[in-house]
């Protein structure tokens, strides 16, 4: 299938690995040229170069930091340098926290705020102009099913993600008379390198991999982890033409994680 995004250009944030690395190479393999947008500068050129030999497309690192406002401003001034505007904008970067409510400081909460809410919040408002100027585009934003099946061990991450669902919703109606995009995407197990890490700390005898077969039996009916790559490939598919019909909505890719209608 076609997905309609050859020589579109994308911009990834939490781009040099996981996830975001996996969804720039599908943005890649489809022939749409990627901004790679990582705190990581060093990892982040070595993702860009990688993609670009392998596909033949441009893409082009940011090293930045998306929770603060002037990583916001140094990504969309490098998104107008380099390619005069985006297409698309994949919020991604985030991270799992692990706290209890009553002892989690102020100062940790307003850290989880500003990755997960505020860097959709300013970098929407400095790329939907670019975007509109363009005929529009599409904005994805990676939540996660704990926005709405919270697990207890991480609220601050269970909140903001939960934020980052409203903030979608509300900016799809914002956006649509500009003949812009945004959906939600709550990834529920995904195999990724965090996940591997933890495991490998976690595991009894080193067995990480029945670790991670032990959580996925216990969270997931379908029995198994998602891989990045499938996972990737429903995101870069919800930000094509091919689903334009989509606006303002949240689609879960858990495994049937999901305990609710």
């Amino acid at each position: 299938m076609d997905l309609g995004l050859k020589d579109k250009v994308a911009v990834i944030t939490g781009g040099s690995v996981g996830i975001g690395y996996g969804v720039a190479r599908t943005f890649a393999r489809e022939g749409a040229h990627v901004m790679i947008a990582a705190r990581g500068g060093e990892r982040a050129h070595e993702a860009a170069e990688a993609i670009s030999e392998e596909f033949g497309i441009r893409a082009v690192a940011q090293a930045c930091d998306v929770a603060t406002a002037e990583g916001c401003d140094a990504l969309i001034e490098a998104v107008r340098r380099e390619f005069g505007g985006c297409d698309i904008l994949v919020n991604n970067a985030g991270t799992g926290s692990n706290e209890t409510i009553l002892e989690a400081p102020d100062a940790k909460w307003q850290a989880y705020w500003d990755l997960h809410v505020m860097a959709a919040v300013r970098l929407s408002r400095g790329l939907v102009p670019l975007m509109a100027g363009r005929g529009g585009g599409a904005i994805l934003n990676n939540a996660s099913i704990c926005a709405t099946q919270p697990l207890w061990y991480e609220p601050i991450y269970n909140v903001t993600k939960a934020a980052l669902l409203m903030l979608s919703k509300t900016m799809s109606t914002e956006f649509i008379p500009m003949n812009i995009r945004v959906n939600t995407v709550n990834p529920g197990l995904i195999l990724t390198p965090d996940w591997i890490k933890t495991a490998k700390q976690l595991s009894d005898g080193g067995d990480w991999e029945g670790y991670l077969q032990g959580v996925a039996d216990e969270h997931a009916p379908i029995k198994r982890f998602g891989t990045v790559e499938e996972l990737a490939d429903f995101m870069v598919f919800l930000c094509s033409p091919r689903a334009s019909y989509a606006v303002g909505g949240t689609y879960f890719y858990d495994g049937g994680m999901l305990r609710s209608i």
